[in-house]
């Protein structure tokens, strides 16, 4: 059986989906009840309270660990998650990471994450670790202003990063919990280009078929936004990257490609799928 936690969200609802069109016995977790697709168990837990996972966990093989951003407090334990899977005889854990860990290595979170990688190397567990940079579905945080207004309010217009598709990221996550030659490997995954907010607007307004009008926010007004949804550090992570990418935040990784055997899927294919969203 595979545990599969943030069941409900971006990546963990196609991979829930895909686990179980591979004929896997799946428990979906998270925080409220929902949804899942047929003969998927679902429980409810918090992940802020480790012990609230060992229900789920209980005869699982493999577990899927998505953290919230809840999780990356101070006051939070996530490497407790990992001891609570090697305690319920979990066999193998695939960690959604960040690609912050390597390319910005001292910020708060990203020490954080990388101390429960570490935690996660030196388990005993079989694993293997997902560091995907932005995700496309950081484009639905428009969605109510392009219904209301035809309008997409973002900082830094013209400066892109190769953001990458949630369904890739749920398709590796799928390959890795059951392959076993991805045991020990560590991805980081993009999507195939460089885009901008503004490049991204375009494709929205294309999948829509009407015009989509760009408003370019401060930094200050972005990050008054974005507290409201993540703790104020993590927004401040992430407002670094999208502003101001490195070098290794702009490369475009093979890694997609190696583990699916295709090319990642770019922007334009993720509005067109989710186009009902901004309707």
């Amino acid at each position: 059986m595979i545990v599969v936690t943030g069941a409900t969200g971006n990546i963990g609802r196609p991979l829930t989906q895909a686990l179980a069109e591979a004929g896997q016995q799946v428990t979906a977790v998270s925080r409220h009840s929902a949804t899942v697709p047929n003969g998927v168990r679902h429980l409810t837990a918090d992940l802020t309270r480790p012990t609230e996972l060992k229900p789920a966990l209980a005869g699982a093989a493999a577990l899927f660990l998505l953290l919230s951003g809840g999780l990356h407090a101070a006051e939070n334990s996530p490497a407790e998650l990992i001891g609570e899977a090697a305690s319920a005889g979990v066999r193998r854990v695939v960690l959604l990471s960040s690609q912050g860990v390597v390319t910005r290595p001292f910020g708060p979170t990203r020490i954080a994450m990388r101390e429960l990688e570490d935690t996660l190397r030196e388990s005993g567990l079989e694993w293997a670790i997902l560091q995907p940079g932005g995700f496309a579905s950081n484009a639905l945080w428009w969605a109510g202003s392009v219904r209301a207004q035809q309008l997409v309010a973002a900082p830094f217009g013209d400066v892109g990063v190769p953001i990458v598709d949630p369904a890739d990221i749920a398709a590796v996550a799928a390959a890795c919990l059951l392959d076993d030659r991805h045991v020990g490997s560590v991805y980081q995954l993009t999507g195939p280009e460089v885009i901008t907010p503004r490049q991204q607007t375009a494709a929205v307004a294309e999948a829509l078929g009407s015009p989509v009008r760009f408003h370019e926010l401060t930094r200050a007004e972005a990050r008054t936004a974005m507290s409201q949804a993540m703790p104020t550090e993590l927004a401040d992570d992430t407002l670094d990257i999208l502003g101001a990418p490195n070098q290794a935040e702009l490369r475009i990784s093979p890694d997609v490609q190696r583990v699916l055997g295709r090319a990642p899927r770019p922007f334009s294919v993720w509005a067109a799928r989710n186009v009902a969203a901004f309707r």
